[in-house]
């Protein structure tokens, strides 16, 4: 069974490892995430500065996913919570534990505590499957911007509370 649970800046060298673990392909694939290159800093600032999640099975880390909110220092696109940072240990053997993890932060989280109607998150035009992966989690494309890391940035957003979210969101 998994625990789910805000990251502590005693976490960050495990989420660091998880993390570099977890990016290596997008390293190979060139893509320029801050994730792929992450140092313990960059880990323990996103710890501070965002709500950092991470799934424990058996007192073990295997996946984190961080949400920036659009008060904190570094909002997303649309004013709403942000998901990013998301990685999973490759070396976990289970699969869906991904899924897990994000559907986890968008619901109990995001919509459950937050009563946010919708989220958003952003992933490379390079990339060769997360576009489409995101897209049968029900998040549609919004827009996109050359943010300077090599590649397009495509901007998503999933609605969560269809009743409250605003004409602009739906």
């Amino acid at each position: 069974m998994a625990d789910f649970r805000m990251a502590t800046l005693d976490d960050a060298p495990v989420v660091l490892d998880l993390s570099l673990r977890a990016y290596e392909p997008i390293r190979q694939l060139g893509i320029n995430f801050a994730a792929a290159t992450a140092d313990l800093a960059l880990v323990e600032k996103n710890i501070r500065e965002n709500v950092c999640f991470v799934m424990e099975e058996n007192g073990k880390i295997v996946s984190t996913i961080s949400v920036r909110m659009p008060w904190g220092p570094s909002p997303g696109p649309f004013g709403l919570p942000h998901l990013w940072w998301f990685a999973s240990d490759p070396d976990a053997g289970r699969k869906g534990i991904g899924g897990e993890m994000i559907t986890w932060c968008e619901e109990a989280f995001v919509r459950d505590t937050l009563k946010a109607p919708a989220v958003s998150l952003g992933t490379a035009d390079k990339h060769p499957w997360l576009i489409d992966m995101y897209k049968r989690r029900g998040y549609e494309i919004e827009g996109s911007k050359d943010l300077g890391k090599g590649h397009i940035t495509v901007f998503m957003k999933k609605i969560l509370i269809p009743d409250m979210a605003k004409p602009a969101d739906r």
